[in-house]
């Protein structure tokens, strides 16, 4: 069974007692038996044909009192007369009225109300979470993983330094980092103008224009396949150029294969 509601059960009982409180001011009124006694209030929110009903309820039970009374005296039988109060109403002694509730109340239906509709108390998933502590201590954990492996890793592998530059013996090949291999490789292929100037220049304009061209706001890799398809063309083509450069060059900057004439790679 559904719960009712808190402010349903408030109200409920304020129109109670405003109910007992009318009938008490009408008491003294009916018991002049005057018609004026079961006249319906102008305010009143019972429906007239429920009106109707109790009257009708209350005249059958009267009549049927009555009628007992009258058979109780005529064979001689001694009935208990309950003695009226001081405004002079009669008490009826036959028990609770028809339709009535635990203890003798009447009650009456007001409406049944799912508590779904006047109050929601499942949260609403959303799709947002808090700074702190959600991202804070995701950021504070991989940091903090990086920095692990890398004193770990600096402890057991040292740092492939070479010697003191010589302008008197330039090494062969002469590779550039390796973040700039790839670029390195460009010139190999291209005009300088056109390796150095022009595709890296392109490159980073379609960069630039790709949140204009996807505006989409979903932040799922399956909803967002140009912006991950664009972004691993530009990461595959820059890899490529820069293990190319790294593995694959001998001296002289001539193409090589590593496997056979030896790995030519230094930090």
């Amino acid at each position: 069974m559904t719960e009712v509601p808190e402010h349903l059960l408030k109200r409920a009982q304020a129109a109670k007692d405003k109910a007992a409180a009318k009938e008490a001011e009408a008491a003294p009124a009916a018991s002049d038996d005057s018609p004026a006694a079961d006249a319906t209030p102008s305010d009143s929110r019972i429906p007239a044909h429920l009106l109707e009903r109790s009257k009708a309820a209350k005249a059958k039970q009267a009549g049927g009192a009555a009628a007992s009374d009258e058979s109780s005296s005529g064979g001689g039988t001694a009935t208990a007369v309950a003695t009226a109060p001081a405004g002079g109403a009669v008490v009826s002694a036959s028990g609770p009225p028809v339709a009535a509730g635990p203890g003798g109340h009447t009650q009456r239906l007001l409406t049944v109300v799912k508590a779904g509709s006047i109050q929601d108390v499942k949260a609403k998933p959303q799709d947002k979470v808090h700074v702190w502590p959600h991202l804070i201590v995701a950021e504070f954990v991989a940091a903090l993983s990086c920095t692990v492996f890398l004193l770990f890793f600096s402890w057991f592998v040292n740092a492939p330094l070479l010697e003191l530059a010589n302008f008197n013996k330039t090494p062969n090949p002469s590779k550039a980092p390796w973040y700039f291999l790839g670029l390195q490789e460009l010139l190999t292929m291209f005009h300088p103008m056109v390796a150095g100037v022009t595709i890296p220049g392109m490159g980073i304009f379609l960069l630039i224009l790709a949140p204009y061209m996807d505006k989409n706001p979903s932040n799922k890799p399956e909803d967002r396949k140009f912006a991950i398809s664009l972004m691993t063309l530009f990461l595959m083509f820059w890899a490529v150029l820069v293990i190319i450069g790294s593995f694959f060059r001998g001296p002289g900057f001539n193409f090589t294969l590593p496997w056979i004439d030896g790995l030519f790679f230094e930090l």
